[in-house]
């Protein structure tokens, strides 16, 4: 699987947190280390993750929250890792 560097950081910034099943985060709080000017670039590497299946998307009472898929673990270490 073919993922840009936003989409890689974003992996790894949510694995290092523990964000995974169960724990998940906000999709604004996942933006807060990147720069402004690349938001626009990170909320469109987490739509592709979704759609890959890497992350899942959970709705709640107060916004959209996201963990990795505790199925894919696997994949997503050997896609940090590189």
């Amino acid at each position: 699987m073919k993922l840009d560097s936003f989409a890689i950081d974003i992996l790894r910034k949510m694995y290092f947190y523990g964000y995974i099943g169960g724990k998940h985060t906000s999709i604004d709080n996942l933006q807060k280390s990147f720069p402004k000017h690349e938001r626009g670039n990170i909320k469109g590497a987490v739509k592709n993750l979704i759609k890959s299946n890497l992350i899942i998307q959970k709705s709640t009472g107060y916004g959209h929250h996201c963990s990795l898929n505790p199925r894919m673990i696997n994949e997503i270490e050997k896609l940090i890792e590189e």
